[in-house]
């Protein structure tokens, strides 16, 4: 397998991490609308404001984290898109969460908009997370060299920790637990959206051991102290998680 991966359309060679980033965004919108056809106790104006609060937010929060992960970008780069080209997915979740809970405020709407999201979420990462597998090293997702034997070789002759694919899996498996868990007990209003990014920012919070970026911050990366802020934020998950559950 040779990296990165394109894709014949037949008119066009596209790279598969572009194709597939557009098809994350597309099923995982389809999926949140379905779902949302089933009931909503949020009004479809409200709905539009905190969607346009959550994607305000996290566009700020991605960017904003990618440059605190690569301070070099800031004297290397020749313009601002190219200043602001990285992106993550913890900056745009956290950034995404404080736009959503401002907007909010602001509309006095009460109720979580967050656990409609979770499995679309989900659905779309595990896609996006295939095409920057196939994008090899130049997405930066790639772990540091491994003797494993599932170690892969994303093109530089080096077999390395695949991080795209413990994703996937991670997120899979989050997916079951959290089917499994709706089905034993009845959450209260907002935990499954609590529940997913605690577990989600635990995960990536360990998983950014496996990469080959430093880690200025008392021994941590930017996205690992994102993380924990997060964790901090959601501490009544795991300090009181019976309050994450109420009587059928």
């Amino acid at each position: 397998m040779q990296f990165p991966i394109d894709i014949d359309l037949g008119f066009v060679r596209m790279p598969a991490h572009l194709l597939l980033e557009v098809l994350a965004y597309t099923l995982g919108y389809r999926y949140y609308a379905a779902l949302r056809r089933r009931g909503d106790p949020i009004s479809d104006l409200a709905r539009m404001w905190i969607f346009i609060g959550a994607v305000t937010g996290g566009l700020l929060g991605s960017r904003l984290l990618a440059l605190l992960e690569h301070p070099e970008t800031w004297a290397t780069a020749h313009s601002v898109p190219e200043l602001l080209a990285g992106k993550t997915i913890v900056g745009g979740l956290l950034g995404g969460l404080v736009g959503v809970e401002w907007t909010k405020r602001r509309l006095g709407v009460r109720v979580s908009s967050g656990d409609l999201m979770v499995y679309p979420l989900l659905l779309g990462l595990m896609i996006g997370r295939v095409g920057c597998f196939m994008a090899g090293l130049g997405d930066g997702t790639h772990g540091v060299a491994s003797s494993l034997p599932w170690a892969i070789d994303l093109g530089d002759g080096v077999p390395r920790h695949s991080l795209p694919l413990y994703e996937i899996g991670f997120l899979g498996l989050l997916w079951l637990g959290l089917r499994r868990l709706q089905a034993r007990v009845r959450l209260a209003d907002g935990a499954l959206f609590k529940l997913w990014m605690v577990a989600y920012l635990g995960f990536r919070l360990a998983i950014e051991l496996l990469k080959p970026e430093p880690r200025p911050w008392a021994g941590l990366s930017a996205i690992q102290l994102a993380c924990v802020a997060g964790l901090i934020y959601y501490r009544r998950v795991w300090l009181r998680p019976h309050e994450l559950v109420t009587p059928r």
